[in-house]
């Protein structure tokens, strides 16, 4: 045994597990706990905008069953074309969530499904965080996994997704993403075909679960090829990566809303293409192995020359297959990823989306704190000793903090690999300065001088240890049968005398280095400081974390607060309040116009049919909504009106200052709506290109259906009567007018929605037709 080297006993060994088994517990309670301060603060609601379409379509589930779910054309969205559910959508949370509720009624738990759909984020936050200990401890042991499970337990990155009430995809798909991760690596360390099946199936769960897989099926093969380019092929490699592509690409492609991407879309042709390298790179090694070295050469020149014939093929096909698509087979998302100015330029609406932006510099500090300054030491970490587990984890972290610079949504795929490689730093800081601390404990350690008899001891066991290698009977003679005579001749030695003094050696020299090196330590003073200083970090890290999960994420889109002077809250329920009166006041068929934005919400709380919505796929149709609202208001009056519209509503927050207004939002509407019809253009709503409300506005902007529906009577509403808008702060230029083609129906208590009504149409002229307008000659939806 080495110099140095601790025995652990099985007593101490067993107390090490039922120790990390109970911190393991206590960090998944602790997930789960930081995450319910919106319930405690508000009530049990839904947040966000998705979550309501999620929850929905759970809704229907629960009720129809999954051939229902399956088959679920849904005609109260996107009228007149309506959309095929089962097809479109990402099933992973539904059926987890759906599946839940099953098990819990089952059980007689009486759970509805809004409870079950609140609570599923804060509930798969504790299997996220003990996903990342199973991969962290793969890569750096078990002090590293427990350190970094309890990082990703309160990061404020991943709270702002899986705080009770986010109901969106991400609540379950980061735990698939580091699930699946953690089976690949585990693969790699073990070769086990085992795992690997199981890696696949992961895999599948993540696809079904979020379009972000994509950046799984991205990340290993760039693993896979770096391995292979820095010469660390390995059985295992192969085992961990062939078997993941062929059995989850056939999964993959299960996914109605997949299909065929899996195999057509440019996302997925790095992954082909590093399989086939992984191939020929193993028909390389094998070919040297049973080869002699001049065969081995024709053989490889061969190889080469089929293998390099094969590549152009395949590349040849692929670039015939992607050039008949504008984009290349590409999405717009993946494109504004690889180019992050392709969406401003060529796709408003994505660009549109506040977190389709990329993120600020402050937003890393707020999103990951102190995590930001350990992430330095967590790479050095990973090169001592660099090995393929640890390489993965550098390059994890490097590819996730470009994706998170591109888009401000993808700071949530940088928080586990922020979470692995700052949990490996503090692990390996805890790990030096309390061993600096115990062996300075220790005289006999660090005093005590090595005595002759102590080497001569180790010596010997080196001696005894080469002596148990030889076999046996290595020196005992064989019989051969010459004639009628046996013939006695001794065995060749299998290891040559020179070869074996030669190792004998070395050892020794290792023996002497182990002997008189002295272990690098800190001194006490300065250990203890390191560790005070690691514990403070840590608590500032916590402080943190706890005001991020119970101010900045927890409150709800859907139900508002503001604090008063006197220190009291007061809320703005205004959300919930318009779509009440939609659903008791409106007849059931009414179709109701907004922008795309609260298409989700209006569907699941008012059960009206609308025109748009957040899942965004027809650009033209947004696109007409976007014109009528940018229009004046007999010409946007006749686009509602070739829709079948019977209500249209506006968010307006200038009266209570409410900045996600849609005054704030107009000038997007204006874009997408110009990106389609050219003749609504932008600088016609802008003065020196400025945007502006107030007596400097152009008349374009004074007269459009959107300034028109949220200033009606706001003067009237002010205190003073001028028109204050506080969030613009500005008086609007057009304060007294009257509507002759929309009519107020209801307002909410703080003027934060406002719903309209369409006024009946005239009757027409009898014998002849009217002349139709410039408007519904340039409307595609007008009869």
């Amino acid at each position: 045994m080495a110099a140095g080297t601790e025995v652990i006993s099985p007593r101490r060994g067993a107390f090490g597990s039922v120790l990390a088994v109970l911190i393991l517990l206590l960090i998944g309670i602790l997930a789960f706990s930081i995450r319910l301060f919106s319930v405690i603060k508000y009530e049990s609601v839904i947040h966000e905008f998705d979550p309501y379409f999620n929850y929905r379509v759970t809704q229907f589930l629960t009720k129809s069953g999954i051939y229902e779910f399956w088959n679920w054309f849904d005609d109260r969205t996107w009228y007149p074309l309506g959309r095929v559910i089962g097809g479109t959508v990402y099933p992973g949370l539904t059926l987890t969530a759906g599946t839940m509720w099953w098990i819990a009624n089952a059980l007689n738990i009486p759970l509805s499904v809004e409870t079950v759909c609140v609570f599923t984020a804060p509930v798969f936050s504790a299997y996220a965080a003990w996903a990342t200990y199973f991969l962290t401890k793969e890569i750096k042991g078990t002090g590293a996994g427990l350190t970094a499970a309890a990082l990703i337990a309160m990061v404020p990155s991943y709270i702002s997704r899986s705080v009770a009430g986010s109901y969106d995809n991400e609540a379950v798909a980061i735990f698939a993403l580091i699930l699946t991760f953690y089976l690949y690596v585990k693969t790699l360390n073990t070769g086990s075909l085992f795992y690997t099946t199981l890696n696949a199936l992961a895999y599948f769960y993540m696809v079904c679960s979020w379009g972000g897989y994509t950046f799984i099926i991205n990340l290993i093969p760039m693993h896979v090829l770096l391995c292979i380019m820095t010469g660390r092929f390995s059985s295992r490699l192969y085992i961990a990566y062939a078997p993941l592509v062929i059995l989850g690409t056939i999964l993959a492609a299960l996914v109605p809303v997949v299909g065929f991407n899996a195999v057509m879309t440019s996302e997925h042709f790095a992954s082909f293409l590093v399989f086939v390298i992984l191939h020929v790179t193993a028909l390389v090694h094998y070919i040297k192995r049973i080869l002699t070295p001049k065969t081995y050469r024709m053989a490889l020149t061969m190889v080469l020359t089929i293998g390099t014939v094969g590549a152009l093929t395949l590349v040849a096909i692929l670039v015939a297959l992607v050039a008949a698509s504008p984009t290349k087979g590409w999405s717009g998302r993946s494109l504004s990823l690889l180019d992050p100015t392709y969406a401003s330029k060529y796709i408003p609406i994505i660009a549109s989306v506040s977190e389709h932006q990329p993120p600020t510099w402050p937003s890393y500090f707020m999103d990951i704190n102190i995590l930001a300054f350990l992430i330095p030491a967590g790479i050095i970490a990973c090169f001592s000793p660099l090995s393929d587990s640890s390489s993965f984890a550098v390059l994890y972290m490097v590819t996730s903090v470009y994706f998170s610079g591109v888009m401000v949504r993808l700071m949530l795929v940088l928080a586990p690999a922020a979470c692995i490689l700052a949990g490996i730093a503090l692990s390996e800081a805890f790990g030096t300065l309390t061993y600096s601390i115990k062996y300075q404990q220790i005289p006999t350690l660090s005093n005590e001088p090595v005595s002759e008899e102590k080497t001569t001891a180790l010596k010997s066991a080196i001696d005894s240890s080469f002596k148990s290698v030889v076999p046996k009977d290595s020196n005992k003679e064989k019989t051969k049968v010459e004639g009628d005579e046996k013939v006695k001749e001794p065995v060749k030695e299998k290891t040559s005398k020179r070869i074996r003094k030669k190792e004998k050696e070395i050892a020794e020299k290792h023996v002497e280095k182990q002997v008189e090196r002295k272990p690098l330590v800190l001194p006490l003073e300065a250990s203890a400081v390191g560790i005070v200083l690691l514990i403070l970090l840590g608590s500032f890290y916590v402080i943190h974390c706890v005001w991020a999960a119970a101010e900045a994420y927890s409150a709800p889109s859907i139900v508002l607060s503001s604090q008063m002077s006197d220190g009291s809250v007061h809320v703005f329920d205004d959300f919930r309040e318009a779509y009440a009166w939609l659903r008791h006041n409106t007849d059931e068929n009414d179709k109701v116009a907004s922008w795309w934005d609260y298409g989700y919400q209006t569907t699941a709380m008012a059960n009206r049919t609308v025109i748009v919505d957040n899942n965004t796929w027809n650009n033209t149709h947004i696109a007409t909504v976007g014109m009528a609202m940018s229009s004046p208001e007999k010409e946007a009056w006749e686009i509602y009106q070739s829709l079948d519209v019977k209500y249209v509503f506006v968010i307006f927050g200038g009266l209570v200052g409410y900045p996600s207004d849609d005054i704030n939002k107009f000038l997007w509407m204006v874009r997408i709506g110009g990106g389609v019809f050219p003749h609504i253009r932008e600088p016609d709503y802008l003065r020196d290109n400025q945007y502006r409300i107030d007596s400097m506005a152009t008349p374009t902007m004074l007269n459009s259906l959107m300034y028109r529906l949220s200033y009606y009577r706001f003067a009237e509403a002010t205190m003073d009567g001028n028109g204050y808008d506080r969030v613009r702060r500005t008086e609007i230029g057009k304060k007294h007018f009257k509507l002759a083609y929309f009519e107020e129906v209801f307002t909410t208590q703080h003027w934060m929605v406002r719903i309209y009504k369409l006024k009946p149409s005239k009757n027409r002229q009898r014998g002849k037709n009217k002349r139709k307008t410039k408007a519904s000659l340039k409307n595609p939806w007008s009869s």
